[in-house]
C-alpha cells in the first residue's frame, strides 16, 4: 500500500522535472537587439512623453505594448559548414516584429497612444522586414508629416495590410507610399492629405484584395489599371476630386462586393460593363456628374445588389421597371436625380426588404403607391420635395410613422379617419390637411416646408452610412 501511494507523488514529481527541462529546451528566442532598439525609437516617435523602455524593460516578443505583435520563423542552416562538411545544426528559430498598430482603436483594446507631436520615424520602413501589418489611426492630425516615398526601397516585401484612417496632417503623393508590395491585400488610405492621381503602379498589386483611398485629395481619373487586381472586392474611391468617365474595363472586377466612387467629378455614362459585377452588393456612385442616360436599366440584371445610390446625378427619365429580381435590396438612394412620371408599384411589391428609399427633390407625380406600406422592414420613405397628390395610403400608418417624409407635395393629404394619431406625425408630414371627403383627389396643403438640397444629401450619406457600415473593415481578418 504504500508503495501504490507513495507512486503518483514520484510520478507528479518525474513529470513535472520532464516539462521544465522541455520549456528551457524550447524557450521562445529573443526578439534580436538592433529590431528591438529600431522598435523602441519608433515608439518615442509616436509618444515621446511615454517612458516606454521603463514600462516595457524586457524582451518586446514576451512583453509588449498592445499593437506589437511578432511572429516566430524557422531558417533552415546552409547544407555545408565554411570547410565544406555538411552542416549538423538544427533550423534557427528567430523572432520578428510581424505587426505595428498605433492609435486609440477603443476603450477594451488601445493600441499604443499617439500624440499631437506624432511623427514617422523612417526607421519604420527599414527595421522590420518581417512586417505584415503596418496602421496608424489619428495619429498625425496637427504637425504636417510627409508621406514617405519608398517606392525605391526593398520595405514592404512581406507587407499584407497598410492602414492609415484619419491622418489629416499626413500629406504626400499616394505613387511614393506604394513600394514593392508584392503580396498587399489590403491598402486603406482614409481621411488623410494624401494628393496626387491614382498612379498605374497600383495595378502591380496583383494580390490586393481592398483598396480604400476615400477622403483624401487624389485627383485625375480612375486607371485602367485598376483592371488587372483580379482579386479585388472592396474599391472605394469616395470624396475625392477624381473626374472623367468610368474606365468600362472596371466591368472585368468580377469578385467585387463593394464599389464606391461617390462624392467625387465623373462624369458621361455610367458603363454598362458594371453588369458583369454578379458578385457586387454594394454600388455608389452618387453625387457626380453623370449624364442624362437615365437609371441604367443593367441594374434590374444584378440580383445581389443589397445597396444602389445614385443620388446627385442629373440622369432624368422615370424610375424603370426593373425591380423583379433585386427583392434582396434594403437601400435604395435616388435623390435629386430630375426624375419624373409615376413611382411604380412593383417597387413595394418586389422589394420587400428595403429599409432606405431616397426619392425626394426630384419632379415624380402621381399618388404615392399603397404597397409601399407593405415593406417588412422599419424602413425610412424620403418623398420630399415633389408633385406628388391623393391621399396617403392608411397602409404607412403603423410602420412608417416619423421616417415617412413627404413635405413639399402640394397636393398631398391625410383621412382624419385613417390617421387618428396624425398629430404625431405632423413634423415628418408637412403639416397636411385633412383630406376633403367631398373631394378627395383634390387635397389642400395649408403650410409648406422647405427642404434645401443639402439637407436632403445629408440624409441620403447618412442612411447609406447605416446600411453600408459593415464593409468598412470586412477583410480585416
Amino acid at each position: 500500500m504504500a508503495i501504490s501511494s507513495s507512486f503518483p507523488i514520484f510520478g507528479l514529481l518525474f513529470l513535472t522535472t520532464l516539462m521544465s527541462s522541455l520549456v528551457i529546451s524550447h524557450q521562445q528566442p529573443l526578439l534580436d537587439s538592433a529590431e528591438q532598439d529600431s522598435l523602441f525609437q519608433v515608439l518615442y516617435s509616436i509618444n515621446s512623453a511615454i517612458p516606454w523602455r521603463t514600462l516595457f524593460p524586457d524582451d518586446l516578443c514576451l512583453s509588449a505594448p498592445h499593437g506589437i505583435v511578432c511572429e516566430y520563423f524557422t531558417e533552415e542552416q546552409p547544407p555545408l559548414t565554411p570547410n565544406g562538411s555538411v552542416s549538423t545544426q538544427p533550423p534557427l528559430e528567430t523572432a520578428h516584429i510581424s505587426e505595428l498598430s498605433f492609435g486609440f482603436v477603443s476603450d477594451y483594446t488601445s493600441n499604443p497612444p499617439c500624440s499631437p507631436n506624432s511623427t514617422i520615424n523612417p526607421l519604420v520602413f527599414t527595421s522590420f522586414k518581417f512586417l505584415r501589418k503596418l496602421f496608424f489611426y489619428k495619429c498625425f492630425t496637427e504637425m504636417p508629416v510627409s508621406v514617405p516615398d519608398v517606392s525605391s526601397s526593398s520595405f514592404g516585401a512581406n507587407l499584407e495590410e497598410l492602414v492609415f484612417i484619419e491622418n489629416p496632417a499626413l500629406v504626400g503623393s499616394l505613387s511614393g507610399i506604394i513600394g514593392n508590395f508584392t503580396n498587399l491585400r489590403r491598402l486603406v488610405l482614409t481621411g488623410n492629405g494624401i494628393y496626387g492621381n491614382i498612379p498605374d503602379g497600383v495595378g502591380s498589386l496583383v494580390n490586393m484584395e481592398e483598396v480604400t483611398v476615400s477622403r483624401n485629395q487624389l485627383s485625375g481619373g480612375v486607371p485602367f489599371s485598376l483592371a488587372k487586381l483580379k482579386k479585388l472586392r472592396v474599391l472605394d474611391l469616395s470624396q475625392n476630386y477624381l473626374d472623367g468617365y468610368v474606365p468600362l474595363s472596371v466591368g472585368n472586377l468580377s469578385r467585387l462586393l463593394k464599389l464606391d466612387l461617390s462624392h467625387n467629378r465623373l462624369s458621361g455614362k455610367i458603363p454598362e460593363s458594371l453588369v458583369s459585377l454578379q458578385s457586387l452588393e454594394f454600388l455608389d456612385l452618387s453625387f457626380n456628374s453623370f449624364g442624362n442616360y437615365g437609371v441604367p436599366l443593367f441594374l434590374g440584371e444584378m440580383p445581389r445588389l443589397k445597396e444602389v445610390y445614385l443620388s446627385g446625378n442629373l440622369l432624368g427619365g422615370h424610375i424603370p421597371e426593373i425591380w423583379e429580381k433585386l427583392g434582396g435590396i434594403s437601400g435604395i438612394g435616388f435623390s435629386d436625380m430630375g426624375l419624373v412620371g409615376n413611382i411604380p408599384a412593383s417597387m413595394g411589391v418586389h422589394l420587400r426588404n428595403l429599409c432606405y428609399l431616397g426619392l425626394d427633390n426630384n419632379k415624380l407625380e402621381g399618388t404615392v403607391p399603397e404597397e409601399l406600406g407593405f415593406l417588412k422592414c422599419g424602413y425610412e420613405i424620403n418623398l420630399e420635395n415633389n408633385n406628388l397628390s391623393g391621399k396617403i395610403p392608411v397602409t404607412f400608418t403603423s410602420k412608417v410613422a416619423e421616417k415617412l417624409k413627404l413635405k413639399g407635395n402640394s397636393g398631398l393629404c391625410v383621412d382624419g379617419g385613417d390617421f387618428s394619431g396624425f398629430g404625431k406625425f405632423e413634423g415628418s408630414l408637412g403639416k397636411l390637411k385633412l383630406c376633403n371627403k367631398s373631394d378627395i383627389s383634390s387635397p389642400v396643403l395649408v403650410q409648406e416646408v422647405s427642404l434645401d438640397s443639402s439637407s436632403s444629401s445629408q440624409t441620403q450619406i447618412s442612411s447609406r452610412m447605416m446600411l453600408g457600415f459593415g464593409f468598412l473593415f470586412f477583410l480585416s481578418c
